[in-house]
């Protein structure tokens, strides 16, 4: 009798220290649930970080009506492997890939913001040659051609504010632009356009937009560059540049 109760009284002592040791665990930088920056990583291992953690996830939760759509010629262009992206105005190398201009300036946007990005893409593709596509793109100014898109927003009134960015084609908004906007109505929402360029900036762009949207609050402060100068954007300059909007859950 006597050796039945102290075995039971050992399995006991054991249990309570093993509950003990797992309750003294703590919680790591793996298990911290980041969802901001991903080249932020998680050195301490206290509840500090545990609380800073929590925030940047709630600053992204409250971020989430945020949309960047954009056209750019990299995802509507089939381009060779061996693509030379020095000799093209409109692709930019950067940490060893090829990024579209405004598709570069799409993604700071992004980091910026936490929002959504879309890619407004077409059906039939445009030439990998840069003239040809040029001389596609004065064609379709010149005849108001609407081209098909393939890509389609599901769930756009979840969004309350748009950027919208595209390259200046021929002093104007590529056709395929034009093609979303009547697609898509954005009344009630914050529209905040971006251009990259070769010099023309937006030309009438704000002006068309807001025509075309006259419900919308179309923001004429946008974001501008050139493609001479897109590879010295910073994501300081387009934080910035965001942060002296004054938009209401932007800063």
């Amino acid at each position: 009798m006597q050796k039945k109760i102290f075995m039971l009284l050992a399995v006991l002592v054991v249990l309570f220290l093993v509950g003990c040791g797992n309750h003294d665990q703590t919680k790591t930088g793996a298990d911290i649930p980041f969802a901001a920056d991903p080249a932020m990583e998680p050195t301490k291992t206290d509840d500090a970080v545990q609380v800073e953690a929590d925030s940047i996830v709630m600053e992204n939760t409250e971020k989430a009506g945020v949309l960047i759509v954009y056209f750019s010629r990299t995802g509507n262009t089939d381009f060779p492997e061996d693509v030379d992206a020095v000799t093209s105005a409109s692709l930019l190398a950067k940490d060893e890939a090829i990024y579209g201009n405004t598709q570069y300036i799409a993604a700071l946007i992004q980091q910026a913001t936490g929002g959504q990005v879309f890619l407004i893409e077409v059906q039939e593709k445009y030439p990998a040659d840069y003239d040809d596509t040029v001389d596609r793109a004065e064609k379709e100014g010149n005849e108001g051609a609407r081209p098909q898109l393939v890509s389609k927003i599901d769930d756009l009134d979840d969004y309350e504010t748009v950027f919208l960015g595209f390259p200046n084609w021929w002093y104007d908004m590529p056709m395929a632009v034009y093609s979303f906007l009547d697609e898509y109505d954005l009344s009630g929402k914050t529209v905040i356009p971006f251009v990259t360029s070769g010099g023309s900036g937006f030309s009438d762009a704000i002006s068309t937009i807001q025509e075309m949207e006259p419900e919308a609050d179309v923001i004429t402060d946008g974001f501008k560059t050139t493609h001479s100068r897109v590879d010295g954007v910073s994501f300081e300059d387009v934080e910035e540049w965001i942060n002296g909007l004054g938009i209401v859950g932007l800063e």
